[in-house]
């Protein structure tokens, strides 16, 4: 059964620093694409950053380039995102999810390409 399981939000000041975790376990980490994405209240979600396990080509959103870097650990099979410079409209509940087909990820993943997601972890940014 795959099972993706979020970690290390909480609360922090605006310019601080926060680690997302995101562990998987149900099925190997060999070919597939791991996504962040958020959702603010009463907005949609949207796609943060991604990462191909295989090549570790990465995408972002651009509100984000700059601060935010996706990494993964294949021993721990772990996604990582290190978010840097947090803003207040950074705030949201912070999900991972699995690409449904394939490992591409080349820009900021759309919420439809992906499945096996995640309880949410939030993330409050205070001004």
């Amino acid at each position: 059964q795959v099972q993706l399981v979020e970690s290390g939000g909480g609360l922090v000041q605006h310019g601080g620093s926060l680690r997302l975790s995101c562990a998987v376990s149900g099925l190997p980490l060999d070919y597939y694409a791991i996504g962040w994405f958020r959702q603010a209240p009463g907005k949609e979600r949207e796609g943060v950053s991604c990462i191909s396990t295989r090549d570790g080509h990465t995408g972002y959103l651009d509100s984000v380039k700059g601060r935010f870097t996706i990494s993964k650990d294949n021993s721990r099979k772990t996604i990582y995102l290190q978010m840097t410079d947090l803003k207040p409209e950074d705030s949201a509940t912070y999900y991972c999810a699995k690409r449904r087909a394939g490992g591409w990820c080349r820009s900021a993943p759309t919420e439809d390409d992906y499945h096996f997601w995640g309880q949410g972890t939030q993330v409050t940014v205070s001004s």
